[in-house]
């Protein structure tokens, strides 16, 4: 096997909730050593959980308070457990440091040298009251590149807002076009897509950064304003206000331009919440679905050739086509659509998406082990890669765990100098009493 793509690099990693870290998980995934800076003395909610110091009744009472952590328990070090930060912690590590308390600084500004990119997605004021800037950055490594990723950006009115990807969502006017006919925006359940955007895009600004380096010798700060990253996923309701001075409401499943719905298929066991989505765009799809579903008088019926006709009539069509998916499992009514040559897919909860035979098939859950959860299924790297194949190579990074490689090997300090960082604080596997 060849070395990995990003084999030798160092990334560290100063990254909260989901974009962040997600971005991070890409580069570990190829090979770059991404170590988390994190600090006994600030716990951020929705990072590493909900709660440092999640107890049996909280989630007994609420049980999306624990995120779904192994058995339903908080164990002994409940932030070690969260669901949603273990997913996309593979293949890091994590070392700990109290940037605001003495000596901290040193410590980092050491790290900082012997490393290649800096990943951030904090308030722009947030990292100005740590000092870290690219400016205090390049001082110590001239060639190291930063990438920030504020909600907003690093100037304007919204620069110092703090932000989920939901606000985001909000602002950018995606929450507006979700939902449906009938409701409001209140009835809208939570997607972040906003954060797994700017975790993909960027990764993909650090990769070109690194080639810009590796040509130039130049090191450089990338801005990735997470708002401005969703913008062009919705272009074209902007595009339509600019020309045509048309603005758009939630449409519920279905599109603008094609027949589309989620349809009622058959119950299965228990459980008669199953739906397929379909979509038709052309005619040629359109005769496809009539001669499946049994439906000849609407194939012969030549004011529904037109998209925008079946679009009209959709009222009238779907009871005809969720006629013929009552009858049918949702992977059978994907199957028989598919192999018909029209778009549709089997709308599956997670018990579905884990016993799926393609997703298994591709191995996209992967076992890794970590002390404190166990071993389970994670979802794996996103790339396959003929040369370099991607694998979980480490389980999910615990709080701190590398302190040790970090402190002593990386940075070359004696044992007695970690003995004095570990009692001022700056070293731990746990946070700090009241935290």
């Amino acid at each position: 096997m060849g070395r990995l793509p990003l084999e030798g690099l160092r990334v560290l990693e100063i990254t909260v909730v989901w974009a962040g870290p997600y971005c991070g998980s890409f580069l570990a995934d190829l090979g770059a050593e991404v170590i988390r800076v994190e600090s006994t003395k600030t716990f951020v909610p929705l990072t590493r959980g909900a709660s440092p110091r999640l107890t049996q009744a909280q989630i007994e009472n609420l049980p999306l308070y624990s995120g779904g952590t192994p058995g339903h328990v908080p164990g002994e070090r409940p932030f070690n457990r969260s669901p949603m930060f273990n997913s996309h912690a593979r293949n890091k590590r994590s070392m700990t440091v109290n940037l605001l308390e003495p000596g901290g600084r040193e410590i980092f500004d050491r790290l900082v040298s012997i490393s290649d990119v800096l990943v951030e997605n904090n308030p722009t004021e947030t990292m100005e009251k740590l000092g870290v800037s690219y400016e205090s950055l390049k001082a110590v490594k001239d060639d190291i590149i930063m990438l920030r990723m504020p909600a907003y950006g690093s100037d304007g009115p919204y620069r110092d807002y703090r932000a989920h990807g939901v606000h985001i969502e909000g602002v950018v006017g995606h929450t507006m076009l979700r939902g449906y006919e009938d409701t409001d925006p209140s009835y809208n359940t939570t997607v972040l897509m906003s954060d797994a955007a700017a975790g993909a895009q960027g990764a993909f600004a650090v990769l070109a950064a690194l080639h810009h380096r590796k040509r130039t010798g130049q090191g450089q700060l990338v801005e990735l304003g997470q708002a401005e990253n969703v913008f062009p996923f919705l272009g074209e309701y902007y595009m339509d206000y600019l020309m045509n001075g048309r603005t758009h409401g939630p449409t519920g499943n279905r599109h603008p331009r094609a027949l589309q719905n989620c349809y009622p298929c058959a119950p299965e066991g228990d459980n008669e919440d199953r739906w397929v989505a379909i979509t038709v765009y052309d005619n040629e799809q359109w005769q496809a679905l009539c001669e499946t579903i049994g439906a000849p008088d609407l194939a012969a019926d030549a004011e529904l050739a037109d998209a925008a006709a079946r679009h009209a009539r959709q009222a009238e069509i779907d009871p005809r086509i969720a006629a013929w998916t009552r009858a049918q499992s949702t992977a059978d009514a994907m199957d028989t659509l598919q192999q018909a040559g029209v778009p549709a897919g089997a709308v599956m909860n997670q018990e579905d998406a884990f016993a799926d035979p393609h997703v298994e098939s591709r191995q996209f859950f992967q076992e890794a082990y970590q002390e404190d959860c166990g071993t389970h299924l994670y979802p794996g790297p996103l790339y396959k890669m003929s040369a370099t194949p991607l694998s979980i190579r480490r389980g999910p990074v615990m709080f701190g765990q590398d302190n040790g490689y970090v402190y002593r090997e990386l940075l070359g300090y004696t044992a007695a100098e970690y003995a004095a960082f570990e009692a001022a604080g700056h070293i731990g596997t746990d946070y700090a009493e009241g935290i």
